[in-house]
């Protein structure tokens, strides 16, 4: 492959799961879908508010016979590589299916659908769980169902590295062009909101107990006191840069990537976040000076932010490189985090408008960050974005046109 690789299709799942160009007008006017939890009584919780998809009714989009089969997450994730395909307009005979392949990432596996299994184990006996529980819980189910549902045989994969998965899926759908496959879906999606999958969010410590969802997750701003948890992601399909079809779309390029892992906490160490930067810059051939946006990871955790921006200061400058975060309107996806961030890098750079951090307003002098707190017209060539998981995970993609 001699040129970067190509997005041609992309396909999201979040919000009002009405589809890209929706959640592109919602971004773009900071609009925000963080509301108390709807699916059942989370009055006993400490946390109450989630980035849920509304409206979002699977037996529209999805054959009868694989609903049984699958967890809510590998259902969006099924819908949003549906999108992603038929956005890129692919033909019979583009391509054999053995040069078609599929790299997902996933955080917290199909949690709703095992805990309801686990239910009817413990109330109505084995005989009562169902025989997809064997693998539609796994991590890599979404990787496995979209293959079988659209043929992609080539080399696949899937990662698991928190909110920093989704970036790595990109990149190892990279790396797999470079090695001969033709064509790649890649991306993320999580979703794990039901009782005992929110229990797992609350016992992190870092999400948000406000009761007011404006004032839930602010990333970089000085009242930052956790961030919100939510559902969904992307997908996207990405083709050799040398032309091998007609393309339907050129959003952009995966011009760089790169991912590194922090030193332990106590260690006295700083982040090797900036050294992932640089590395994906290195990568894409593109100097500090090139870029004109960064996504960040806003983690809403003021610890975090503070390194974070330390990280983003440390290679661009103080106040050098507008930086958002319009994630903070549907909340911490995980693994889906990532993936959307770059679809919305990518829909920025089309349109000339960097879009803004929703509800964040008062920015710490000492971050020295240049935060666009309102849509900001901007010519986009080239866009960094940034993912950070708990546990040390570090990852940058660079998009270009």
């Amino acid at each position: 492959m001699t040129m970067p690789p190509v997005v041609t299709g992309i396909g999201t799942m979040v919000g009002d799961g009405a589809g890209t160009e929706g959640h592109w007008t919602s971004v773009r006017d900071g609009r925000s879908w963080i509301r108390p939890l709807q699916r059942y009584d989370a009055s006993r919780y400490r946390s109450r508010l989630a980035g849920q998809i509304s409206g979002f009714d699977v037996a529209e989009h999805l054959p009868s016979r694989l609903i049984p089969q699958t967890d809510r997450v590998t259902q969006l994730a099924l819908v949003a590589g549906d999108r992603a395909l038929a956005d890129a307009g692919l033909t019979d005979g583009d391509y054999d299916p053995f040069d078609m392949g599929v790299v997902t990432s996933n955080a917290s596996a199909g949690w709703e659908f095992t805990h309801r299994e686990f239910r009817k184990l413990w109330t109505q006996g084995p005989e009562k769980v169902s025989v997809y529980e064997s693998f539609a819980w796994f991590y890599a189910a979404n990787t496995g169902q979209l293959s079988i549902r659209n043929g992609l045989r080539a080399a696949g994969g899937v990662l698991v590295a928190d909110q920093a998965g989704g970036l790595d899926a990109i990149g190892q759908a990279r790396r797999n062009l470079r090695r001969g496959a033709g064509l790649m879906v890649a991306g993320g999606l999580d979703s794990a909101l039901d009782p005992w999958g929110w229990l797992s969010h609350l016992a992190g410590g870092e999400v948000s107990t406000a009761e007011d969802a404006s004032r839930a997750y602010l990333p970089f701003d000085v009242a930052a006191g956790g961030h919100v948890p939510g559902e969904g992601g992307a997908m996207l399909v990405l083709e050799h840069g040398d032309v091998r079809r007609p393309f339907a779309h050129r959003y952009g390029v995966v011009a760089g990537y790169a991912s590194t892992f922090d030193p332990p906490p106590g260690s006295g160490r700083p982040s090797n976040l900036a050294r992932a930067v640089r590395l994906a810059l290195d990568d894409a051939g593109a100097a500090p000076a090139d870029v004109d946006v960064v996504f960040a990871d806003g983690a809403g955790v003021p610890e975090r932010d503070r390194s974070e921006a330390a990280s983003i200061a440390e290679v661009f400058g103080p106040r050098r490189v507008p930086v958002t975060v319009p994630k903070a309107g549907v909340g911490r996806l995980l693994a889906g985090g990532g993936p959307l961030d770059v679809v919305t890098a990518l829909l920025s750079m089309r349109d000339g408008v960097i879009p803004p951090t929703p509800h964040s307003r008062t920015i710490p002098d000492e971050y020295a960050l240049d935060m666009v707190l309102e849509p900001r017209e901007a010519k986009v060539e080239t866009a960094l974005v940034l993912a950070r998981g708990r546990g040390g995970f570090n990852s940058a993609v660079v998009i270009g046109r």
